[in-house]
């Protein structure tokens, strides 16, 4: 049990921290404010240092596709409207449990807007226990845990293609939008082998394919984003050097002591709530993520859109954000979602709901497992010491 009464101290100092770094942002966004407009003036020539050294920067830049000071105001639609979520959650494995598995559970959510029509709120569980479920990702230097949360993002994209292709077979006439909580741009496949990731990407890709070939608007939401890809190209404005190579000319200097370091870690959030107000979306960026070269034609955009609550991150692939009347329809369907969530998305939280798996669910799930294998045959089942120990705790 954690003693709150040793943490009062130090909860003081942290206070104090926090404080100091507030004010030192305050004159950070200040600076970075100034620099913004500079390179708004200079918005071509850093474009064009940005495709001819882009793969020699430390850090990763996106890239500007319309006006930097380009601002859309974004009203909520008001329309009859189908919003499609999934979510993911899961039971991890652990070999103190009766058996080595893993459960993946797609929370999945279809709401009716205007139309007197009762929302799909349901999940849709998996158990994975073959030994090439659990194994087979250890070839790669991959632990099953890690495995099973790239899995459970394969499943969660295929879920919402495959929900979304049959509510339009059903609703062909309705405007919608296929929504997902968090980032489009998987930069966690980035981090793993190549043949591993040959393993989940393409099913992905394959779901985004169905998508787009139905013309169903995808995005991904972002809640308090961390990113600073459209914060990077400001940095293009500080570069005192002709060609910006950060191995030649910065590579022997401290990461807080290079030219163009006076922007961290400021992040994109921050500085767009200089400039959005509220129902308003930033310009689009194109993504230039490494993993960008294995999406095809999926290629990420991305804005920053004021919901009131928070400025947010919205992700959508090119056939939605390159299309006028589709990204309109997404960021006009997002913002209604935020407003009836009384901050965050409807779909969105009620999908997590819908996957969301308890202490109580997973205490079942092992319980009827254990029926099932005793039914079996199986003899001798039960948990490790340790973990009948935990359960029975004498504090």
């Amino acid at each position: 049990m954690l003693d709150l009464q040793k943490l009062m101290g130090q909860m003081q100092g942290m206070s104090e921290q926090l404080q100091r770094e507030a004010q030192q942002l305050t004159t950070k966004l200040d600076r970075a404010e100034n620099i913004f407009h500079q390179a708004r003036t200079n918005q071509q020539s850093l474009l064009q240092s940005l495709q001819q050294g882009g793969d020699r920067f430390v850090f990763n830049c996106a890239q500007p596709v319309e006006d930097l000071e380009q601002i859309t105001a974004i009203a909520p639609i008001t329309t009859p409207h189908i919003v499609l979520a999934t979510d993911g959650s899961q039971i991890a494995p652990s070999r103190h449990e009766i058996a080595y598995c893993y459960l993946i559970n797609i929370g999945r959510v279809a709401i009716y807007y205007n139309s007197g029509i009762y929302p799909l709120l349901d999940n849709v569980p998996e158990v994975f226990y073959k030994t090439e479920d659990l194994y087979k990702a250890r070839q790669w230097g991959i632990q099953t845990e890690q495995w099973m949360t790239l899995k459970r993002t394969v499943a969660e994209n295929v879920a919402l293609a495959s929900l979304a292709i049959a509510t339009l077979a059903s609703y062909p006439a309705a405007p919608m939008l296929a929504f997902s909580d968090g980032a489009l741009v998987h930069w966690e496949l980035d981090e793993i082998p190549t043949e591993a990731r040959s393993q989940l990407l393409p099913d992905i890709l394959s779901a985004w394919d169905a998508l787009k070939a139905q013309q169903i608007p995808l995005a991904g939401y972002i809640s308090a984003p961390r990113a600073a890809e459209a914060t990077n190209f400001l940095r293009l404005q500080l570069c005192p050097f002709e060609q910006p190579e950060c191995q030649r000319h910065c590579a022997a200097k401290p990461l807080d002591a290079s030219p163009c370091s006076q922007l961290q870690p400021l992040r994109d959030a921050t500085l767009w709530s200089r400039f959005l107000k509220v129902g308003e979306s930033s310009p689009l960026w194109q993504s230039r993520a490494r993993i960008m070269e294995e999406y095809g034609e999926h290629q990420i955009y991305f804005c920053y859109l004021h919901v009131g609550t928070e400025v947010a991150r919205v992700e959508m692939p090119a056939w939605t954000a390159l299309n006028p009347n589709l990204r309109s329809q997404a960021l006009q369907i997002i913002l209604a979602q935020v407003q009836k969530g009384y901050g965050y998305p409807v779909a969105l939280a009620e999908a997590h709901n819908q996957a969301v798996v308890t202490g109580s669910d997973r205490r079942r799930f092992f319980a009827i497992l254990e029926q099932q294998m005793v039914k079996s045959g199986l003899r001798n089942i039960a948990t490790s010491y340790k973990e009948s120990r935990k359960r029975s705790s004498i504090a």
